[in-house]
């Protein structure tokens, strides 16, 4: 009898990448210009974090680092 080779489960996030974290803190709420009050990630970039590429995961992490900066200065 032919044993059927048994696949692994698929991950639930196929491409998440340890060389760029998720800048995600759990604090999830958008304000009026649908950026996320935790991460200072723009509604579109935290859709498109899953299939982005290394090299756009680390440029939507810029723009959020801007977007956090002239946040508290603006404080």
């Amino acid at each position: 009898m032919n044993a059927t080779p048994v696949k692994p489960p698929k991950p639930l996030f196929s491409n998440v990448s340890p060389a760029v974290p998720s800048p995600c803190i759990s604090i999830c709420r958008l304000d009026e210009d649908k950026v996320c009050t935790g991460c200072q990630r723009h509604v579109e970039d935290i859709r498109e974090w899953r299939a982005a590429t290394d090299e756009r995961r680390r440029e939507i992490v810029r723009q959020a680092d801007q977007r956090r900066s002239t946040h508290c200065v603006a404080r």
